[in-house]
């Protein structure tokens, strides 16, 4: 790379993440203003339009960023899970340390999806649907592993994801305090639905008077 590329890309950089750095729990993205981003970001407002158009240019880069981030940790979670975890748990672990760790960003990924401007909450769905599509495929490599059908895979991870955001929503709102409460409420509610798709799929098969048995994705199961 040039030394004006290079350039080009850390003054980049710095605007990305001057804009995080002024945001905040009393403030959303919309509140932030051209000026005060380029002067925390150490260039003059003029030379900000060398990098993105607008602001919301930039924080569609910030939501694209954090989600590719994001769902890279995600999928990593899934495959490389610990059997005495589940993949459930590993999951929302991995999720609520993303939320710890990246106070700015949490907040552009789960409170700008209802706030923000119609290109930023385009943005938003469109990092959402990357999250459905990761899960569903890695629903249905563990469902085929262990052998147990899953009914409607895409509709199952749109709704595990949906129960993930909010939770993580929950738990900004609710503090460091109480995080360890929400993830443990967002862990039952997600095996509830992965047991409860999977005894869906299952149940023609009660009319043969066979006995099943319902695995869960983390292991064990119920017999009928």
């Amino acid at each position: 790379m040039s030394a004006r590329k290079l350039q080009k890309a850390q003054t980049r950089r710095a605007l990305l993440e001057a804009a995080l750095s002024q945001m905040g729990t009393d403030r959303d993205f919309a509140s932030l203003s051209l000026r005060e981003v380029a002067r925390a970001a150490g260039i003059a407002p003029t030379s900000f339009y060398r990098h993105f158009r607008d602001l919301e240019e930039l924080g569609i880069s910030l939501v694209e960023g954090a989600a590719g981030d994001l769902r890279e940790r995600m999928r990593w979670a899934r495959r490389e899970v610990d059997p005495d975890i589940g993949m459930v748990r590993a999951s929302v672990n991995t999720f609520m340390e993303y939320l710890n760790e990246h106070a700015s960003l949490r907040h552009i990924l789960l409170r700008e999806r209802a706030v923000g401007t119609p290109a930023f909450r385009s943005a938003v769905k469109n990092a959402i649907e990357g999250f459905v599509d990761d899960l569903s495929e890695d629903l249905k490599r563990v469902n085929e592993e262990r052998g147990t059908p899953i009914g409607d895979i895409r509709l199952v991870a749109e709704t595990l994801v949906t129960l993930v955001l909010d939770g993580g929503t929950a738990a900004l709102e609710g503090g460091p305090e109480g995080r360890e409460a929400v993830a443990e409420r967002l862990v039952t509610q997600l095996r509830m639905v992965v047991l409860g798709a999977q005894t869906m799929a299952n149940a023609r098969s009660t009319w043969t008077g066979r006995r099943i048995v319902y695995k869960s994705i983390d292991g064990g199961g119920v017999t009928r």
